[in-house]
C-alpha cells in the first residue's frame, strides 16, 4: 500500500540508495546484526523524516530486523520522488511526495497512523503531536518513540513539563554521536551546499549572518568563515553568545546585522527571528534561508504585506519586490538543505541513522519500565557508534592501562 508521485522512477531512487548504502558501514553492521536477530518481529514501526537515499538505509535495516515500515516525510518539500518510489518496491507503506500542500502533508502522516504503528520515529515531532492530539485512540497500542531533531525534543520538553506526554521518547537529537557531528558538520556543510546550488554565488567576500549558535549555528557560522565569508552571528543566550564572540565571530542583534548582511541563516527553533522590522533594514538583493526544522522563522507572512510583487526567479528562488529593494528567499523559508540540495553527508548521518535503529531496539526492549518522559540515549550506546565509525575509518586509539584506571577512581591517588 503506497501513495507516491511516480512509482516509475524507483530504479533511480535505488541508485541513490545503493550510494548511500556503500557509505554507510555502521549502520551496516547494525543491519547484519538486526538481520539475523530480527529484534522488531511482527512490530510496526511509523517513521516521519525527510524521506531520501539515508532514511531509505535507515527503514530498509529496520525492515531486515523484522519490521513492517509506514512512512511519510516530515517536510513538504524534503522528500525525493524517487526514492520514495524505490522505498514502495521495497515493500514499504510509503505516504509521501514533494510539494505537498500543508493538507496533503498531515493526511500523509495519518496514513501512516493508519497503520496503527507500535513504535514512531519521528523528526519534528509532528507524528508524535498528532498521536496526543487528534489520534489518541492509539495511545495504548504505542510502546514510545524515537525523536530525530532539536525541534522535536523541544516540543517533547514541553510536554513532558505539562504531564501531556502518554508514552516514552528516546531523545535521539542530543547523542554526543548525532549532535556533535550531524548538527554541526553535516547541518554545517549540507546548508552551505543549499544555499550555493540554488544560487550559484560565491560566498567568499559576503557578509553571512547566523541566527543562532547552538551547533547547528556553529557549523554553518564554521564552515560560511572557511568558504570566506564575514560572518555576523545573532543570539538571544548570552553564553552562546559569547562563545560565539570567542570564537571570532561578530555578535550583534539582528536589526543591526540585517544592515550588513548579505546572506541570512537562520537556525534556532524558533519563529520570526527575521520579520519586518529587519527586511526593512536590509540592503537590496539580500538572500534569506532557513536551516532550522519550521518553515517559520523567515516570517513570510512579513514579507508577503511588504512585497509590491512576488515572482520566482530561479528554481527554489522567490524574489519578493519591496520597491525599494529586492530581497529573495530560497527554498520556501524551508529547510533549504533538504528543499534546496540532498541533505546532511551521508557518512555523518551513518551515526544519527545507527542511533535511531539502536535507540529503536533499547525502546522495544525497555518500554514497560519506562515512564512518559523524555530519555537521553545510554552512553554505552554512543561509544560503541563511535568505535564503530573509528574503525570502518581505520583508526585506532589509545586505551588506559589498569595503573591508570586505578590512579583516576582512586581519590586518595595524589601526584
Amino acid at each position: 500500500m503506497y501513495n507516491v508521485r511516480d512509482i516509475s522512477l524507483w530504479k533511480e531512487g535505488e541508485k541513490k540508495i545503493e550510494w548511500a548504502k556503500r557509505h554507510m558501514p555502521v549502520l551496516n553492521l547494525i543491519r547484519e546484526k538486526f538481520k539475523e536477530e530480527k529484534p522488531f518481529k511482527g512490530i510496526t514501526i511509523g517513521m516521519a523524516l525527510h524521506l531520501e537515499a539515508k532514511t531509505a538505509v535507515l527503514a530498509e535495516t529496520l525492515m531486515e530486523g523484522g519490521a513492517e515500515i509506514a512512512i511519510t516525510g516530515c517536510n513538504p518539500l524534503s522528500t525525493q520522488d524517487d526514492v520514495a518510489a524505490a522505498c514502495a518496491k521495497k515493500g514499504m507503506h510509503v505516504y509521501a511526495w514533494r510539494g505537498e500542500t500543508r493538507e496533503e502533508y498531515y493526511e500523509n502522516l495519518n496514513k501512516v497512523l493508519d497503520h496503527e504503528p507500535d513504535i514512531i520515529i519521528d523528526d519534528g515531532c509532528d507524528l508524535i503531536f498528532l498521536v496526543h492530539t487528534k489520534r489518541t485512540e492509539l495511545l495504548e497500542k504505542i510502546k514510545g518513540a524515537c525523536e530525530e531533531t532539536t525541534t522535536g525534543i523541544i516540543r517533547l520538553k514541553a510536554m513532558e513539563k505539562e504531564r501531556a506526554l502518554k508514552f516514552p521518547v528516546m531523545d535521539v537529537n542530543d547523542a554526543y554521536t548525532k549532535h556533535l557531528f550531524d548538527n554541526r558538520y553535516g547541518t554545517g556543510q549540507s546548508a552551505l551546499d543549499g544555499i550555493i546550488r540554488t544560487t550559484n554565488l560565491l560566498i567568499a567576500g559576503k557578509t553571512v549572518v547566523v541566527a543562532g549558535y547552538g551547533w547547528c549555528g556553529r557549523g554553518i557560522a564554521m564552515r560560511a568563515k572557511g568558504l570566506g565569508a564575514d560572518v555576523i552571528v545573532t543570539e538571544v543566550d548570552p553564553i552562546r553568545a559569547l562563545e560565539a564572540r570567542m570564537d571570532g565571530f561578530r555578535v550583534m542583534k539582528m536589526i543591526e546585522a540585517a544592515k550588513y548582511g548579505d546572506i541570512f541563516i537562520t537556525a534556532t527553533g524558533c519563529k520570526d527571528v527575521i520579520r519586518e522590522e529587519h527586511f526593512l533594514k536590509m540592503k537590496d538583493g539580500a538572500i534569506l534561508c532557513n536551516a532550522g526544522h519550521f518553515d517559520n522563522e523567515v516570517s513570510k507572512k512579513d514579507l508577503e504585506k511588504l512585497a509590491k510583487s512576488i515572482r520566482e526567479v530561479r528554481k527554489n528562488i522567490l524574489e519578493y519586490d519591496l520597491g525599494d529593494k529586492r530581497l529573495y528567499l530560497l527554498g520556501e523559508g524551508r529547510l533549504v538543505n533538504l528543499a534546496c540540495a540532498d541533505g546532511h553527508p551521508i557518512e555523518v548521518m551513518d551515526m544519527s541513522f545507527s542511533n535511531q535503529a539502536l535507540a529503536a531496539r533499547y525502546l522495544l526492549e525497555n518500554y514497560k519500565k519506562l515512564e512518559p518522559k523524555v530519555y537521553r540515549i545510554p552512553y554505552e550506546q554512543d561509544l560503541f557508534i563511535a568505535k564503530l565509525k573509528l574503525k570502518s575509518l581505520g583508526i585506532e586509539i589509545d586505551e588506559l592501562t589498569e595503573e591508570q584506571k586505578k590512579y583516576l577512581n582512586d581519590w586518595r591517588e595524589g601526584t
